[in-house]
């Protein structure tokens, strides 16, 4: 099967104008143009198959934007290749657009005087999409976003979560194969991103549709896409699985003791104490490769043991370990 999406060595650079301060500089610059380079892509190589759901994390000015900008053909690569769909974005963008979903938190593709109804009714025409499977993706859109009681509103008279709903509605509407979500719950309430959520992750497994998703909100990574590309000052820093990534630092799982009376302090050598509060004890298990059972086997009987509680560190935890310690390298093989 081949990748849907493929970089090789892919890179970005813009050329900004360099001010220079003072009068002697001001006059200077009306005679001459020096720029300095931005490199906000560095030679990011990665391939995503048909029907994967890919986080694109990173923090602010990582190079995220760019990179998404690039794989839906608005802007050109500087250095490397770039295969979307099988074609290069930049060269056909418009033969792409056909295939491709978009959706950007902050940006509405809905006419914001109209109703919800009519902007749809205008993609129809757009993309040229037969009346019938319009009729049907529709029907399946709206039930599954709850948007009935609201297609016939004005864009302007919706709530966020309601309007940003109807815009992924409306970049699925004509059947992409791939969607590109720049930040879809920003700002929203817990229920519409949890109603957010749910949706996209139903997509990708009922329909296969590819997803790339920049979010930075990391429930959204964990609830919707397996894989994560992890970039930092435009270079690639990690490709693979959430708990390959968990793995990597060490899974610093939390095991929570509950006992009828205190057993007094107990040292095991499967888990650290981190905490002691007597009846209950809290530790840390560093070993990816133990157990429960493990913990429990060198516990043995005898201690009154009434609960176990056993918990994975949550994903901002992980994520924020990895940046904390990023690697110097490029991408883990």
């Amino acid at each position: 099967m081949s990748p849907i999406i493929s970089a090789s060595g892919v890179g970005k650079t813009f050329r900004q104008l360099k001010r220079q301060s003072g009068f002697g500089g001001a006059v200077k610059s009306l005679f001459s143009r020096d720029y300095s380079e931005i490199r906000a892509v560095d030679g990011i190589s990665f391939a995503i198959d048909p029907g994967e759901a890919v986080g694109y994390l990173g923090p602010n000015g990582a190079g995220k934007s760019t990179m998404i900008k690039m794989m839906t053909g608005i802007l050109t690569p500087s250095a490397g290749t770039l295969s979307v769909l099988g074609r290069e974005p930049h060269a056909n963008r418009m033969v792409n657009a056909r295939e491709i979903g978009v959706v950007f938190g902050q940006r509405s593709q809905l006419w914001w005087d109209l109703p919800v109804r009519d902007s749809y009714d205008l993609n129809r025409h757009i993309y040229d999409i037969p009346e019938a499977r319009f009729a049907e993706n529709l029907a399946f859109l709206t039930a599954m976003l709850d948007m009935a009681h609201y297609l016939d509103r004005p864009v302007r008279q919706l709530s966020l979560g309601q309007r940003m709903r109807a815009e992924i509605a409306l970049a699925l509407l004509h059947d992409p194969k791939i969607l590109f979500l720049d930040e879809p719950t920003i700002g929203l309430d817990v229920v519409a991103k949890d109603a957010v959520r749910r949706f996209l992750s139903e997509v990708n497994k009922q329909r296969g549709t590819t997803i790339i998703l920049t979010t930075h909100d990391l429930v959204d990574i964990e609830e919707i896409c397996p894989r994560l590309i992890m970039v930092d000052d435009g270079k690639l820093l990690f490709d693979g699985e959430l708990k390959r990534l968990r793995a990597t630092l060490g899974s610093r799982r939390r095991l929570t003791l509950e006992f009828a009376t205190d057993p007094g302090p107990l040292a095991l050598s499967t888990a650290t104490l981190a905490a002691d509060e007597g009846t209950t004890k809290h530790y840390l298990l560093e070993n990816e490769t133990v157990s429960l059972l493990d913990v429990l086997g060198e516990l043995g009987r005898g201690h009154g043991l009434k609960d176990v509680k056993l918990e994975e560190p949550d994903i901002e935890e992980v994520i924020r370990t990895f940046y904390q310690n990023k690697p110097k390298l490029a991408a883990a093989p």
